[in-house]
């Protein structure tokens, strides 16, 4: 069964080193009680179109992220969060988080300083340090495989990790269109094309997940500013306008796996628009680490969405 509110939605937008985040502040539909996880289980069977208003055209767009505020149901949390996209609910979002902490900034609910926020994969942390900028404690990620090989139509054997930073990425390097912002055509295609070839090979991640994020990485346009430049096809098919989150914590994990990264030691992971995160880690034991990632984001603009019974596109367009 579908539902969606009848009335009207409050949202607040902002986006991070250039990817957005629009935060559903009210009118998101009754999902229940129990933990995050249990609630994101009940929008994802029951409110596509209410995910679908907020997120597709004509009020969102393909890169358009949004995020469910909720009461928490885990002890001393400052609040509980639903991500999602245009195609369906997403497990963790980092780039989301910093724009959700400096949301709640921005509406008098916090102030600098550690909060926790529960998501669907779990209990995070979260410093707000006043000034735009947030640090997220990620859930523990982990590379599962190194160096699988894949059969790609039209480009031959890709090789790539597979590793869970809050999301199962398939990790690239050196291979493919060069990583430069007047490639982004041809990048899109090619990740696409390697998102195919895992699901037709059924490369999967852990428990047979879907590995729904593909992440290639270059050298940086500008080395001093950091170590990596990377492009992240997101699902859905739209590329992340930011250095990605959780792809960061995937690309922390396999460097530590590679002994190329310490515990605390900085990587400077900038996107396709140059916007940069800085990660490090804690060393958690049996190939797990902890991900902290640092970025900044800023509110654009608040909006009371109207849901009009004879618009035709008052759900959403697709």
């Amino acid at each position: 069964m579908d539902s969606i509110s009848t009335g009207t939605m409050r949202v607040i937008d902002s986006h991070t080193g250039g990817e957005p985040t629009r935060v559903v502040v009210s009118g998101a539909p009754d999902l229940g009680g129990g933990s995050i996880a249990e609630r994101a289980r009940v929008f994802r069977e029951r409110h596509a179109t209410f995910r679908r208003a907020i997120a597709n055209e004509p009020r969102g767009h393909d890169a358009m992220v949004g995020a469910l505020l909720l009461e928490p149901g885990e002890p001393d949390c400052a609040c509980g969060v639903i991500f999602f996209n245009n195609v369906d609910p997403l497990q963790m979002c980092i780039h989301g988080t910093i724009g959700l902490v400096v949301t709640l900034a921005h509406m008098g609910c916090i102030t600098p300083g550690h909060h926790r926020i529960e998501t669907p994969v779990g209990v995070i942390g979260a410093d707000f340090h006043g000034d735009g900028r947030v640090t997220v404690t990620n859930v523990p990620s982990w590379r599962m495989t190194a160096d699988v090989a894949v059969d790609v139509p039209g480009h031959g054997t890709i090789r790539g990790d597979i590793a869970w930073g809050g999301n199962w990425f398939f990790l690239i390097d050196g291979q493919g269109p060069p990583v430069e912002r007047g490639r982004i055509e041809e990048l899109t295609a090619f990740c696409r094309a390697v998102k195919q070839a895992l699901a037709n090979a059924r490369i999967t991640g852990e428990g047979g997940a879907e590995i729904d994020h593909i992440e290639v990485f270059a050298a940086p346009g500008d080395p001093s500013r950091a170590e990596s430049r990377n492009f992240v096809l997101c699902p859905g098919n739209a590329y992340d306008r930011s250095p990605c989150g959780t792809g960061t914590s995937a690309k922390l994990a396999c460097l530590h796996a590679k002994g190329k990264l310490r515990p605390g030691e900085f990587w400077r992971q900038a996107g396709i628009l140059d916007t940069v995160f800085t990660g490090s880690f804690e060393d958690l034991g049996g190939g797990r680490i902890l991900p902290r990632v640092t970025g900044t984001a800023w509110v654009t603009g608040e909006s009371v969405y109207h849901l009009d019974p004879t618009d035709p596109f008052r759900f959403g367009i697709g």
